[in-house]
């Protein structure tokens, strides 16, 4: 078909094809065919050629439906085809919105280039004709002959996609989107029409977030999972590697890998070091659980969790390992909340003191009257005759009113105490030690650690910005703050000998 010939009828014909998957039989997709015909890149190289599909894309065309989330390794080319696709179907049917939401700005900004080209290497008489706009600014370009518009968004932006109605949506690098990304893809979700495309893709952030969720959900609802490994871009090659480990062996025999991929798997591990394995992804799960900005050993973390049955007695939200024991010494910390149905967690461990093993542990969203009551009632459960349990109520924001109704309402003693002072305070200067102790115990005393909740957060509690720790975006680090907290009282007061607490 001669674009000089192309109009109105002919578009819309090819967009009565656009959905058809590529078969044995038909290898080229109707997609593959008009962005090969129609649209233009700027490849690897910077020069300006015709959208022809990788392997990658190839694969994504073959498996594709309604609604799709990738999990892909970087620069595999995902997000440049979804959005010619998308093109496509925006320039070949009328009344059509299509939307694609980018992480930042910057990112916006680039994939409205790769749009913006589409439509500048189009023939003239395409872009003078039938596709001729009416604007296109501030990441949008609209066809009033097809009353047709795309458009790209930022996660960042206020409403972002409210009061719009979608037709083919595409979500990108969900796992870094700021604030409340499950609410920003809630709200966008209800923008997309009944039958409308939809794409959520990313490379993994954690194993946190609405993203981890949405791909751990997808198969329950429906949604088809694609996941792109690094070695499926064909440019991803270097120098052979001859001195093979075992886990490169191992690649080289399950996947098909050639000594010059291992090459390029060498240099990844070069400049990437911990973060190789989320940003070039290899294994479907494995990718979401290793960040190198984690704070925990990550293999000490990986291999407990295999070892945890996650079976403890549940009482509602706690959860109990072993009961209490005669002539036993217990602590009971506590990371206390603001409650509220949408606040942040309130946690509570308690461990055996000698040992330091977790014996019981709560998580739940409560006020600080409730969290005093139900932190009585565990103290008073873990305390013997003669062995009074210590609590120990991080005074931090919320704390001193937990403290107050501790002391007032449920009148229970011990509590610990810092220089005169009810409570622990956490500052700059603690938290990194506590931390740091904690993930000492892991590597050295992992069989202290019982509930597989309390590790899993551990895999999400991270290095931030300037320097400070704590969850990732989408995470919770209240477990793991109650339990750092509880094993760095009992080191103080073993160092100081106080080996046994008795009743005050």
């Amino acid at each position: 078909m001669s674009h000089a010939i192309i109009g109105i009828e002919e578009l819309l014909l090819m967009g009565r094809q656009l959905d058809r998957r590529p078969t044995d039989t038909y290898p080229l997709s109707p997609s593959m065919q008009h962005a090969e015909q129609l649209l233009k890149i700027r490849d690897r190289s910077g020069t300006v050629s015709r959208l022809v599909a990788n392997p990658v894309q190839v694969q994504f065309e073959r498996l594709r439906d309604k609604q799709n989330i990738v999990v892909k390794a970087r620069q595999m080319g995902i997000t440049t085809w979804i959005a010619g696709r998308f093109f496509l179907k925006t320039i070949t049917n009328p009344g059509v919105l299509t939307v694609q939401v980018a992480h930042t700005r910057e990112a916006a900004e680039s994939i409205f280039r790769v749009a913006q080209r589409f439509w500048e290497n189009l023939n003239e008489s395409l872009r003078k004709g039938p596709l001729k706009r009416s604007r296109a600014n501030v990441r949008q370009m609209a066809f009033p002959a097809l009353d047709s518009e795309f458009r790209v968004l930022t996660a960042s932006d206020a409403n972002c996609g409210r009061g719009l109605t979608v037709q083919n949506m595409h979500l990108s690098e969900v796992s870094r989107w700021p604030g409340d990304a499950g609410a920003t893809l809630a709200g966008l979700r209800a923008a997309l029409v009944p039958g409308g495309e939809l794409v959520l893709e990313s490379t993994p952030n954690g194993a946190c977030g609405c993203f981890y969720e949405e791909w751990l959900q997808a198969e329950e609802n429906n949604v088809v999972k694609h996941f792109f490994p690094w070695w499926l871009e064909p440019a991803y090659v270097s120098a052979a590697v001859t001195d093979l480990r075992d886990d490169e062996l191992a690649l080289m025999h399950d996947h098909g890998l050639t000594p010059e991929k291992i090459g390029y798997r060498r240099s990844l591990e070069a400049s990437y070091r911990g973060l190789h394995a989320q940003e070039f992804a290899e294994n479907a799960e494995q990718c979401f659980l290793t960040t190198g900005d984690c704070c925990f050993d990550m293999d000490s973390l990986e291999a407990r969790l295999k070892q945890v049955d996650d079976a403890p007695e549940k009482r509602g939200h706690e959860h109990h390992w072993f009961p209490p024991a005669a002539n036993k010494d217990y602590l009971v910390a506590a990371d206390p909340a603001g409650g509220g149905a949408d606040g942040d967690y309130a946690a509570v461990q308690v461990i055996e003191l000698a040992s330091g093993i977790q014996c019981a542990e709560l998580q739940q969203r409560l006020r600080p009257r409730e969290l005093s009551r139900l932190v009585a009632s565990l103290a008073r459960e873990y305390s013997t005759p003669g062995h009074a349990a210590l609590v120990v109520i991080e005074r931090n924001n919320h704390g001193h009113t937990v403290l107050g109704h501790l002391d007032v309402s449920e009148h229970y003693a011990p509590l610990y105490e810092q220089k005169g002072n009810p409570g622990w305070l956490t500052s700059s200067a603690s938290k990194p030690e506590i931390v740091a102790h904690m993930n000492s115990l892991l590597v050295e005393k992992p069989e202290m650690f019982r509930s597989k909740r309390l590790l899993e957060e551990c895999r999400t509690f991270v290095n931030l910005p300037g320097g400070r720790t704590g969850a990732a975006n989408g995470a919770h680090d209240d477990l793991v703050m109650a339990m750092a907290i509880a094993q760095s009282v009992r080191k103080e007061l073993l160092n100081n000998g106080n080996r046994r607490l008795h009743a005050a």
